[in-house]
């Protein structure tokens, strides 16, 4: 069987990574439009960047209004400050909610219409140059073709994909993830955890997206603790910047699966952050997944040293699901209950959340592929 596997252009990786971009932006256009928030503005990692485009000649505008998870109008805004400002290339700085606002607006300027109108589409067609500037090490977005946006006419999160999307430079320089607090770093990082282990057990993978996946997972059970309790800590945070950018690859060729599917639905509906809400789902659907590829779990619990000699394929896999179950206490991961979700609301959303949830594709990705009472067990589960 032949295989396609898809990445940027080009990757500038490690600390001072951001100085490299200058030669690049120099080719993509005259004026860029930076796609960030206003949290982005205060700490000064957009000034960075203007900094370095100040340096080239290069003309720009920011639009800093991505203040939460990306949605419809958001986009509109953005595609509307680009036109009016004639920019002809995208540069986004933040975690995943600018990268995925810049891809979504890259694919509105050129085609035309609502982002709405792309669900259940491939974007197709030739986008501005984007590059990407992740704040976070958890969303692997810079190296992705999809973006999640949420469509508020019908209260969706849709995940919309096309190789169009992926950009043209991903920047990975940990300096900025060193100003993502310890929540973030650890709700972020469990995000690339999910990547990495969802790419390695769906049912799309392949060799080089299970070298990715193996070698992100083992980054982030070596990292992620002591970013979250050392920020300043560069070694933990380069190693987690690689970790995300490798996940981010490996699901961007093998696709998410159950976890991402179950998570849309809870952050377009409750509005938690998308990181956080994986990590909330974690340990119920790598529970219920791991019958499907018991050997593949138990190749993770080698891979971060928890398998024992003797065990048998189920016990390694349960091994590596209790191991990523008690990272997520270590980091303080929130419950719905404590983010301050009412219980009754959300039983009585389930039902739309399960149907969404399978609607989105990714739960079919699983190796034990769930039905819809399956997915409404498994949300109901996270408030006992």
């Amino acid at each position: 069987m032949a295989y396609t596997y898809l990445t940027p252009q080009k990757v500038l990786l490690g600390e001072g990574a951001l100085a490299l971009a200058q030669d690049t932006w120099k080719n993509c256009g005259r004026k860029a439009l930076i796609i960030t928030d206003s949290v982005m503005v205060k700490l000064g990692n957009v000034g960075k960047v203007t900094a370095l485009l100040d340096e080239i000649g290069i003309a720009y505008e920011i639009y800093d209004g991505i203040n939460q998870e990306p949605c419809d109008y958001m986009i509109a805004e953005g595609a509307e400050v680009y036109l009016q400002k004639h920019c002809d290339f995208l540069i986004a700085v933040g975690g995943g909610s600018p990268i995925d606002s810049m891809k979504a607006i890259g694919a509105v300027i050129v085609l035309g219409d609502s982002i709405n109108s792309f669900m259940g589409k491939t974007i197709e067609g030739s986008l501005p140059p984007m590059c990407a500037v992740p704040t976070t090490a958890g969303t692997g977005s810079e190296a992705t073709q999809f973006t999640i946006i949420n469509n508020t006419e019908k209260n969706i999160k849709m995940l919309l994909k096309g190789a169009a999307l992926l950009p043209q430079l991903a920047v990975i320089d940990p300096v900025f993830t060193m100003t993502a607090p310890p929540a973030v770093t650890a709700a972020t990082g469990i995000d690339a955890l999910c990547h990495a282990v969802e790419a390695y057990t769906s049912i799309k993978a392949f060799s080089m997206t299970d070298t990715m996946a193996v070698s992100a997972v083992k980054r982030i059970f070596d990292s992620l603790y002591l970013c979250y309790t050392d920020g300043g800590n560069m070694e933990a945070r380069i190693d987690m910047a690689i970790a995300a950018l490798e996940a981010g690859m490996a699901f961007n060729n093998s696709s998410v699966t159950i976890i991402h599917g179950m998570s849309r639905p809870i952050g377009a509906l409750y509005h938690v952050p998308h990181g956080l809400s994986n990590a909330m789902l974690l340990e119920k659907c790598l529970e219920f997944a791991i019958e499907g590829c018991p050997e593949r779990f138990r190749e993770l619990a080698q891979a971060i040293g928890v398998y024992e000699p003797g065990m048998t394929d189920p016990e390694g896999a349960a091994a590596f699901v209790q191991a990523a179950s008690k990272l997520c206490k270590s980091l303080k991961i929130q419950t719905l209950e404590e983010f301050g979700i009412d219980k009754d609301d959300f039983l009585g959303r389930i039902d739309k959340m399960a149907q969404d949830a399978l609607d989105s594709g990714s739960p079919g990705n699983t190796r034990r592929k769930p039905d819809k009472e399956d997915i409404v067990r498994i949300y109901k589960a996270l408030f006992d």
